[in-house]
């Protein structure tokens, strides 16, 4: 078990909190955030502890997660970067670099994460990425502790940029595709909230059906193909489209973005 703190006590660190502690990780957990309200409620929902002192959460913890936004990040390692001692550092921030980090914090083993939204339900998908004093053994913990929210690839940094573009921005896509499901389904006649539910609950099963039976979507999409059925007719105007192009270009789009923003 590990002592975990987090630096900023926003959404994403909360859930990486609650993640941590009902996986039983931590044998102790310690927040810091300058807004007073947002410490109440991290604390009567978490039961952890919480402080407005960041170098508290240094000397209490041995993994500390940087969860603060982007523009306040140079103003954060300006002030912890002579306190750091063993501790594994690990940035959320988008677009903040290992190299800054490292020149910024010196010695100091840095990582770099970029997870997802879906952490908040305990579905995490993420990459990251390690810098130069960070051992084997210490990638592991760090896999660990970031696979109790979802999932985590140990990734080559060149490949965040990717990992932005399709996982990290990915839920902004999916959720477009969800809202054509439902305004198709309501078209066809079913009410609003019949047609959100199958929505979900059909992109929520095939997820599941191709995780756990190893098919590729190719060969899901023949086994719900009957021949001459509803399927085969649905399929015939979506795979004319240009749906395929559309879908690369905005994965795309978000990868350049992502690098532009790292620059």
């Amino acid at each position: 078990m590990y002592k975990i703190g987090f630096i900023g006590a926003g959404n994403m660190a909360f859930a990486l909190a609650k993640a941590i502690k009902n996986a039983k990780l931590a044998s102790s957990i310690i927040a810091s955030d300058v807004n007073d309200e947002r410490l109440d409620f991290v604390k009567k929902e978490l039961n952890i502890e919480v402080t407005k002192n960041n170098a508290e959460v240094l000397n209490k913890s041995y993994i500390v997660f940087l969860a603060v936004k982007p523009q306040v990040m140079d103003a954060v390692l300006d002030e912890i970067k002579n306190k750091i001692k063993d501790q594994l550092i690990i940035s959320i921030a988008a677009g903040i670099k290992l190299k800054k980090l490292e020149l910024k914090l010196r010695n100091a083993k840095v990582i770099r994460v970029m997870p997802n939204t879906p952490c908040l339900v305990g579905e995490m998908a993420a990459g990251f990425s390690a810098g130069k004093n960070v051992t084997d053994k210490e990638i592991k913990i760090i896999e660990e502790v970031l696979n109790s929210a979802g999932k985590a690839f140990y990734l080559k940094e060149e490949l965040l940029d990717a990992v932005t573009g399709l996982s990290g921005s990915g839920p902004a896509f999916v959720a477009r595709l969800i809202e054509a499901f439902l305004e198709g389904g309501q078209k066809q006649g079913l009410n609003k909230d019949v047609a959100y539910e199958l929505t979900l609950q059909t992109f929520k099963g095939t997820a599941a059906l191709l995780q756990e039976s190893g098919l590729t979507p190719d060969e899901l999409v023949k086994v719900v193909s009957s021949p001459g059925g509803t399927t085969v007719a649905g399929r015939e105007l979506l795979e004319k489209s240009d749906y395929k192009k559309i879908l690369h270009e905005t994965i795309a789009r978000a990868t350049k973005r992502s690098k532009e923003l790292g620059k």
